[in-house]
């Protein structure tokens, strides 16, 4: 229902002027079931100041499997295995569990990654052209993911740029680069097993 939804607002939009991103995302989810692609990501403080900079790899498998993989400066692990999204910090050796019904919905993860039902969790908007990209808004119906507005910009390839903004006034900029739609992934690397002797923190259950 929700694919005929988007497929429909983008129809009722394209006599506007700003149809493009609504049409991009509308096919996006109708044509993608996985997809992977290099990041770079940039955080601002709220006077806008640079304070953390990282970069890595991010994969998906829909519905609710996905792989963020920090590179550098650090290494930190992020696996959402359509039950539980793991989070390992490797220098703290600690592991933060949760079920993916919590951790997923009103997150970036639910808008790339995410079934039907996450998808229904935004209020999504078109709000036109910048940097060559159409962008698309969404504003989380329940800010618990610590989310207050995420955007993303769509290439003529997919997603090509994402912007956060969370409840403490940051930005977080990520540049996508290489996306491929519809690879075959292997199902290895959307499953987690802690480390040994690692502190797991949270309900496997």
């Amino acid at each position: 229902m929700l694919k005929v939804f988007l497929l429909a607002a983008a129809l009722a939009f394209a006599q506007g002027a700003q149809a493009s991103s609504i049409e991009r995302f509308a096919n996006f989810i109708s044509h993608t079931d996985s997809g992977k692609s290099l990041f770079d990501q940039k955080v601002f403080d709220r006077n806008g100041k640079l304070v953390q900079e990282s970069r890595g790899t991010f994969a998906f498998q829909r519905p609710g499997r996905f792989r963020w993989a920090y590179e550098k400066p650090y290494s930190q692990l992020i696996v959402g295995d359509g039950k539980h999204v793991w989070l390992y910090d490797q220098d703290l050796r600690q592991v933060t569990v949760r079920p993916v019904d919590k951790a997923l919905t009103s997150t970036p993860a639910a808008l790339l990654a995410g079934d039907n039902d996450a998808l229904r969790s935004f209020k999504v908007t078109d709000v036109g052209e910048k940097d060559g990209l159409q962008w698309l808004e969404a504003i989380p119906r329940d800010r618990e993911g610590g989310f207050e507005r995420i955007r993303i910009g769509f290439g003529e390839q997919g997603p090509q740029a994402m912007e956060l903004s969370d409840s403490f006034g940051q930005r977080t900029v990520l540049t996508l680069s290489g996306f491929q739609r519809n690879p075959k992934l292997d199902p290895g690397m959307f499953r987690f097993t802690p480390p040994k002797g690692a502190d797991v923190i949270g309900d496997t259950h």
